[in-house]
């Protein structure tokens, strides 16, 4: 049924006896209370919601729900479609629950939210994201966690929590990996708080693990300090990376940004840019193995036909050659960095890979082999 406004387009609902303060933020708490609640297949009953009121110090009938509900539903979809009060009313009487952003549900006798922000999987997605990131701790975990699961209802959220937990994952001990990473941006940033910024270099002092203390790391060349010019912020194999022009090699380096502690700015300009300029972003994860850094070469791979998703998904399609070698096997041509972290790459697949070209890279493989040989 058509609801009557007044002069300013409000909805004018009927005033239940019990009316008392607070009664105007009532829709609101209602419809918080059915986010947190339901979802398609878990109603919420109208005592329920009165129950929690009460619970809260907020006096409620039916019939106000009812009218709190109805006005949710023109509210949203006024929102949603930028429509006026008569014309969001009129398309709910034509369109019934199709336009409704809170549904009854007859067979289990309440109500629940159809419509959300995000789509349930989509913020299942986003969880698992999060969990996989090893530059974030325990602590911003479980933050960021329940904050995305604001967006889904209780029982939802318990679910995806659940499903999540199922594997251990490797987390960082740094706290400070946020701060790190908006001290880069920072940096490299043209405008900062609406004023010009030039991008500048940055210091900070690196830490690594010690055998003698694997819970603890230590600093990195006895606490010296890194210079660096910050270019760009990459996430690898769920690590988050900085690409900056190094002062003491100058060349173009890979940082672990978890890794990284007592950042500071230096109020002296970036350096690097023709270098950074030279590099493709888009193939320098797939040319850097592991962010393991060696003289770049152009090779030639044979590999076994099954292997050819595994070989695509790590070198991708973009300048790369990729040609039938016989029937059980195929070529790959592609420009990667060569280093002992690549030969163990090609050592993982045994006698399933092999570098055909060039025959100084065939040689540096075999070296390779006999150093860990010598160990047995």
């Amino acid at each position: 049924m058509a609801l009557k406004t007044d002069e300013n387009g409000n909805v004018i609902l009927k005033e239940g006896r019990g009316k008392k303060d607070n009664q105007k933020l009532k829709p609101y708490l209602v419809m918080r209370y059915l986010l947190q609640k339901s979802d398609e297949s878990h109603a919420v009953r109208v005592s329920e919601i009165i129950q929690y009121l009460k619970g809260i110090g907020i006096y409620a009938e039916r019939r106000s729900i009812y009218s709190d509900i109805e006005q949710i539903n023109i509210t949203m979809l006024m929102a949603e479609k930028d429509l006026f009060i008569e014309e969001a009313v009129e398309e709910l009487e034509q369109y019934g629950d199709e336009s409704r952003y809170i549904i009854y549900n007859p067979n289990k006798k309440g109500y629940y939210v159809r419509e959300r922000r995000f789509e349930l999987e989509e913020i299942r997605l986003a969880a698992e994201s999060i969990y996989a990131s090893k530059f974030l701790t325990q602590r911003e975990t479980d933050t960021l966690i329940d904050l995305i699961c604001g967006f889904v209802s209780e029982h939802q959220a318990k679910q995806i929590k659940h499903d999540v937990l199922l594997t251990d994952r490797v987390k960082t001990n740094n706290e400070y990996t946020f701060r790190n990473v908006s001290t880069i941006n920072a940096a490299m940033s043209r405008i900062i708080d609406g004023e010009k910024h030039n991008p500048e270099k940055i210091s900070f002092k690196y830490l690594k693990y010690t055998i003698s203390d694997i819970k603890q790391q230590a600093e990195r060349r006895q606490g010296a300090r890194y210079f660096v010019s910050p270019y760009a912020l990459l996430l690898n194999d769920g690590n988050y990376y900085l690409l900056a022009f190094d002062d003491k090699s100058q060349k173009i380096r890979t940082y672990r940004v978890d890794r990284m502690r007592d950042i500071r700015f230096t109020n002296q300009p970036r350096e690097g840019a023709e270098a950074f300029r030279a590099i493709d972003i888009k193939s320098y994860t797939q040319r850097v193995f592991s962010m393991y850094s060696g003289k770049q070469e152009r090779i030639t791979i044979r590999f076994i036909n099954p292997l050819l998703d595994t070989v695509i998904d790590r070198f991708g399609t973009s300048g790369v050659k990729y040609y039938k070698a016989d029937d059980k096997h195929f070529n790959v041509v592609v420009n990667v960095e060569i280093s002992d972290q690549f030969f163990g790459w090609i050592c993982g697949f045994s006698n399933k890979a092999k570098i055909i070209d060039p025959l100084k890279v065939k040689e540096q493989f075999t070296e390779y082999i006999e150093k860990i040989k010598k160990l047995y």
